[in-house]
């Protein structure tokens, strides 16, 4: 009989919903057959909040006093490390969105520890997957995972969290309004399922990331990083969801991850 792995689930609660924490602890208990270590790391409202998800599911709420940016974060990794020198898990099961945890996933894996990662589809970025042996998105309120191997690398669309452009009531020189409404209708116009003008969206995409109107080839992460840096993709947005909308102008190629403008007139 094959001896049952020892597996411990850290939940960092302030970052995924609860219906997602639900179907993480499910999920892990069907692949493993046995959770031997749960804990919800969350702030105190939080914990109040979800008192009787956690009891229900047998999770022992950590409350976080610290008002500190990243503090949950922090004692959940130090109790991490805490805790695989204590119980010596064979999994960690880590269910957060945060790309902030990799040297964790680095740390626990060099202590003999295979790390799965659970995140919330929607609010996990592309840099966040890589660093896991596995990484599962789970859609809010949605019984069907899409599942992400990193080892296969097939990395699963998620819809990006678009920023837009607050404009003041009180009356702003010509020039700026202007510009914040080019930068609304940009993002507005990214945002929607079916574009309604989608080469309007590609000029504001190639305005930001200028090198991709030669034509040639330019490293997708390049590019999603001048997106950010324009406010036209989130910190956490996927810039492959993006460019599944914009398939008549852009074409992304994998192994690497690269990505053209095909509206480029020929050479």
């Amino acid at each position: 009989m094959t001896p049952t792995l020892r597996v411990m689930l850290l939940i960092d609660a302030d970052n995924v919903s609860a219906d997602v924490i639900e179907q993480a602890v499910q999920r892990t208990m069907d692949e493993y057959g046995a959770i031997h270590v749960r804990r919800a790391y969350c702030n105190a409202e939080m914990a109040v909040n979800r008192q009787a998800l956690f009891k229900q599911l047998s999770v022992r709420p950590m409350v976080n006093l610290s008002a500190g940016k990243n503090s949950t974060d922090i004692a959940l990794a130090v109790d991490a490390i805490d805790l695989v020198i204590a119980e010596r898990p064979d999994v960690v099961v880590l269910v957060s969105s945060d790309s902030d945890f990799a040297p964790l996933v680095s740390r626990l894996r060099e202590k003999g520890c295979r790390v799965c990662g659970i995140g919330q589809q929607g609010k996990t970025g592309d840099e966040t997957v890589g660093v896991y042996d596995t990484f599962i998105d789970l859609a809010h309120h949605s019984a069907k995972p899409a599942a992400r191997t990193v080892a296969a690398k097939k990395v699963a669309a998620k819809v990006p969290a678009v920023k837009t452009a607050r404009v003041k009531s009180t009356a702003a020189p010509a020039k700026k309004t202007a510009t914040k409404t080019a930068a609304r209708k940009a993002t507005r116009v990214a945002a929607e399922p079916v574009p309604q003008s989608v080469s309007e969206a590609a000029e504001f995409i190639l305005k930001a990331a200028p090198a991709l109107r030669s034509g040639k080839d330019v490293p997708l992460n390049d590019v999603a990083k001048a997106l950010r840096t324009a406010g036209l993709l989130s910190k956490s947005g996927s810039s492959l969801k993006l460019f599944d909308k914009l398939t008549a102008e852009f074409a992304v190629l994998q192994h690497p991850d690269r990505i053209r403008w095909t509206g480029a007139p020929a050479s």
